[in-house]
């Protein structure tokens, strides 16, 4: 079973950087792994997933960039020039299928916010 722990959600000025990370309990090398983001009394929403390439979401393209560490078990999502539209829980998941559809996704950490300020 996969386990997955987010951190380095935080407060940040608009235009400010953030680098979150997700550290799964195994090897992750045949997974599909994404981020997604829940703001207050929204649904939650794609923000990019990395397998054999990456994908992100329209908005974040540019600004934000998945990666990851395989001897680490660890994926990243760097984020740069923040916009207070970004605020949200972000949480990662992990899955055998690389989509922007969360409902293939087979495990979840429990998310870390982050909140930009304008």
């Amino acid at each position: 079973q996969v386990q997955l722990v987010e951190s380095g959600g935080g407060l940040v000025q608009a235009g400010g950087s953030l680098k979150l990370s997700c550290k799964a309990s195994g090897g992750t090398g045949s997974y599909a792994m994404g981020w997604f983001r829940q703001a207050p009394g929204k649904d939650r929403e794609f923000v990019a997933w990395i397998g054999q390439i990456t994908n992100y979401t329209d908005s974040v393209k540019s600004r934000f960039t998945i990666s990851r560490e395989d001897a680490k078990n660890t994926v990243y999502l760097q984020m740069n020039n923040l916009k207070p539209e970004d605020t949200g829980v972000y949480t990662c998941a992990a899955g055998i299928i690389a989509t922007q559809n969360s409902a293939r996704y087979n495990y979840w950490g429990q998310g870390t916010t982050v909140t930009v300020s304008s």
